[in-house]
């Protein structure tokens, strides 16, 4: 079936799309789109991958939903769209960075800027219904990110994976870490954050250093 989405992930994906899974898939979005609110807007369901093309990726952070608040989602995990307000995870995000890496927390929650330097920034789960967190989970967002994921460990060498969190780490069982390195830590909500799980990880600053000793130019968080 015919998909818009970036070039090169188009490539890649090519088989993914003909499975009766993405076909049951699509229906259904196009469906809850027609009946309901959801986001992101439907023009930046693949966002991500506008922004980060297969041979451009460096490093790939792995977030579950969308959020579902008004004008939030832009298609990118843990980013937010212009003059919306930082969500909380997203501030401990910044303030971690900032104390490893020394980088003021910016005034706005877009991070655009690290998916347009090749921060995959990957939602398991691509839509959501407006207010109800979870609802488009199970329908096949998962299987087709899983696939999204075992593509870019096969096919590419040298990639930077930050999972955070019990179910980005399942999800990125499967990555091979003898090719790539693989970061974990809490997710950086304020119930893990604040329990010590995620300030200290120091993630930022391992990703570039990982990055500039594979010949790859430094991520400017």
């Amino acid at each position: 079936m015919e998909v818009i989405i970036e070039e090169s992930w188009k490539d890649q994906l090519a088989g993914e799309f003909e499975k009766p899974y993405f076909k049951n898939l699509i229906g259904f979005v196009k469906e809850e789109y027609a009946k309901n609110t959801c986001f992101p807007p439907g023009r930046q369901i693949f966002s991500a991958f506008d922004h980060t093309p297969f041979n451009e990726v460096k490093v790939v952070i792995l977030g579950q939903d969308p959020y579902h608040g008004l004008g939030q989602a832009n298609g990118l995990c843990f980013s937010v769209a212009d003059g919306i307000k930082k969500p909380p995870s997203l501030i401990n995000i910044f303030e971690e960075i900032k104390s490893d890496i020394g980088i003021p927390v910016p005034p706005n929650g877009n991070i655009e800027r690290w998916a347009d330097q090749g921060v995959l920034l990957l939602n398991a789960t691509l839509t959501v219904r407006a207010h109800e967190a979870g609802s488009h989970q199970k329908k096949g967002w998962e299987q087709f990110t899983d696939a999204i994921i075992t593509k870019l460990s096969e096919n590419r060498e040298g990639l930077v994976f930050l999972l955070w969190g019990g179910y980005a780490k399942k999800k990125g069982a499967k990555i091979d870490a003898d090719k790539h390195l693989v970061l974990t830590s809490g997710h950086p909500s304020p119930l893990s954050a604040n329990r010590g799980y995620w300030f200290g990880n120091k993630h930022f600053s391992k990703a570039n250093s990982y990055l500039e000793k594979n010949g790859k130019e430094k991520i400017e968080w």
